[in-house]
């Protein structure tokens, strides 16, 4: 096995209410919390004084020390102000999915021990019509204001904001922080279960602080700097960059509801780091190309001719080839466009992002650097950074991280944001993590002389045909996705079979693109039966598979009539395939491609 060296992450002792109060006291009528819609702001000293008078009312409805509070909430600025509370009045915040279905929820809740579930009252009726899974439950409390009456339920459901405004009560945050230890459970955060059911990942204050200091210098956040909130909470990755980074590094967040807005958000905000998924890289890059295609025609050959270059430039881990006229004339004012001129850091992860996403970006002087993590290392494991990255690696080890190589290639992980544990379950616990504290994180990778890690496989997704040959799923996936930007989402199937095949759905906004560009009418689901669609995405699933060796090839797909957004049947929250739900909701089309 070998390693990387450990670099000294500069990581004081303290807890997360600690960090909050300094937060605080730095520069209390700064703003820390922005919505847009409707345009609201939050200052810092607001921001405490609100969660120290929730503090209290918690502690007067009975919350306990260590005792687990559950969060279901969307993308809102009262989750903020709860979770802190939760904190501060002695206990662990949970964050749920919304979007989770109730026995997934009622299960999680059941898990992590919740008696007190804290929600919004356009969610309350999730609760309500399913009250069967929620039979753990001793009390609903809603964040916002309840709209006239509430049906009634089989527990007491209470109004936080009327109890607030009753009490004069309030606890302070340097108070709160004085019982507080840094081995103690900060938060717990449930995997997304696309292996299996859901686990709990106990992480505590010194786990995800540290983690938060390493990744937010390598972010290059500062005071006064700006970032967008738009992952669920429920997701380590939203928690960790959009919101303990925040407040160690005394950044202003926006919040956004719905990561479909994001592109009208970022030109608004302009922020001076921004992490986004595959998936909305994707979406942008074909939503420029789609501009571009406006361009006069001999505006586009010398925009091909320019990216072109820059692109073979890449290809020798250099940029040298100069954007020159094209930048002043069409990039530099597109960086201003989309929202990302003054982003210091952009990056990616959760997933493999396509290599030809990257060099289009990076040709466009938008350089995005990978990060490699997982939510047992809350989020953190290695990064790419501006200037000191390679396309197609995920990075170096961050500050306070080992990385090393087992003898069968497998990852692993060691330093201070490696988990406690899986909640309630010993025996995960010891798979995942060696008595020398190494987190087997399950991806095959190797670690070239420079320490930067690439990853090229998945210990534990992989397609064994029926001869026996090993491939990788999302490596054809990636492949033929490149194949034309109609394709949004692959799915591939050849596990024990002759051959592999591939469920396909459109990409919503460049397939309307497409067709409007060509008088083609018709909703997403129509467009997948156009004969025109269907044979320009042949042609992408042949493009990908001229990248692939025979065996990998997609030999049939078919082009559902579909659409799979985020936290939906078949993708995570962050877009991850959900491949066994997959494959059980669409088994007859998946045996039809394998007839004959």
């Amino acid at each position: 096995m070998n390693a990387t060296s450990m670099s000294t992450c500069d990581v004081e002792r303290r807890n997360f209410l600690h960090e909050l109060d300094h937060f605080v006291a730095r520069a209390p009528d700064a703003v820390f919390l922005r919505t847009l819609d409707p345009v609201t702001t939050l200052s810092r000293s607001e921001f405490a004084d609100q969660v120290g008078r929730l503090a209290a009312v918690l502690r007067e409805l009975g919350v306990a020390k260590g005792e687990s509070v559950g969060l279901l909430m969307g993308n809102i600025l009262e989750f903020y102000v709860a979770d802190a509370a939760v904190l501060a009045a002695g206990g662990v915040p949970v964050s749920l999915y919304p979007t989770s279905s109730p026995e997934q929820l009622g299960y999680m809740a059941k898990d992590a021990g919740i008696k007190l579930l804290i929600t919004e009252a356009a969610l309350l009726s999730r609760l309500t019509e399913a009250e069967v899974c929620f039979e753990m439950l001793s009390a609903v409390a809603v964040i916002d204001d309840l709209p006239g009456e509430v049906a009634a339920a089989r527990w007491p459901i209470i109004a936080l904001q009327q109890l607030m405004r009753a009490s004069s009560q309030r606890i302070t945050l340097a108070e709160a922080a004085q019982s507080v230890r840094v081995e103690d459970l900060l938060t717990l955060v449930y995997t997304s279960g696309t292996t299996g059911a859901p686990k709990g990942v106990r992480l505590s204050h010194v786990n995800l602080l540290s983690a938060a200091q390493s990744m937010g210098t390598l972010m290059q956040l500062s005071e006064g700097g700006r970032i967008i909130s738009w992952l669920p909470h429920a997701h380590v990755a939203g928690r960790v960059g959009q919101y303990y980074c925040a407040v160690i590094f005394g950044v202003e967040v926006t919040i956004c509801p719905d990561q479909k807005r994001l592109p009208m958000y970022l030109p608004i905000v302009k922020p001076t780091y921004f992490f986004a998924v595959p998936r909305l890289w994707e979406k942008l890059k074909a939503s420029i190309e789609a501009e571009f295609a406006r361009l006069p025609e001999t505006a586009q050959v010398e925009l091909r001719r320019v990216l072109s270059a820059r692109t073979e430039a890449l290809q020798t881990s250099s940029v040298s080839s100069s954007l020159g006229q094209a930048d002043a004339d069409y990039f530099a004012p597109l960086r201003t466009k989309l929202g990302l001129d003054q982003a210091r850091v952009l990056s990616t992860g959760t997933a493999p992002t396509p290599r030809h996403v990257l060099e289009f970006f990076a040709a466009l002087d938008l350089p995005i650097g990978d990060i490699f993590g997982a939510t047992e290392t809350c989020a953190c494991g290695a990064m790419g950074q501006p200037g000191h990255f390679k396309l197609g690696s995920v990075g170096q080890a961050v500050p306070g991280m080992q990385i090393a190589i087992a003898e069968d290639g497998e990852v692993l992980l060691r330093g201070l944001p490696i988990m406690q544990g899986y909640h309630n379950q010993p025996e995960k616990t010891a798979e995942a993590l060696s008595e020398e504290g190494w987190y087997r994180t399950g991806d095959v990778g190797r670690l070239d002389d420079d320490g930067f890690l690439w990853i090229t496989d998945r210990k534990k997704e992989l397609i064994i045909n029926s001869s026996g040959k090993n491939m990788s799923p999302a490596n054809i996936e990636a492949m033929i996705k490149s194949g034309d930007p109609l394709i949004g989402s692959v799915c591939v199937v050849g596990d024990a079979r002759l051959y592999n095949t591939a469920l396909i759905v459109l990409d919503p906004d460049y397939a309307n693109a497409w067709a409007a560009a060509r008088q083609i009418t018709g909703s997403i689901t129509t467009l997948a039966s156009h004969p025109d669609v269907v044979a320009a995405v042949a042609a992408g699933v042949e493009r990908g598979n001229q990248r692939l060796s025979r065996v990998e090839q997609v030999k049939r797909f078919t082009l559902l009539a579909a659409e799979w957004p985020a936290a939906g049947d078949e993708l995570t929250a962050t877009l991850k395939l959900k491949r066994k739900a997959i494959e059980h909701k669409y088994a007859q089309n998946i045996e039809q491609m394998y007839v004959n």
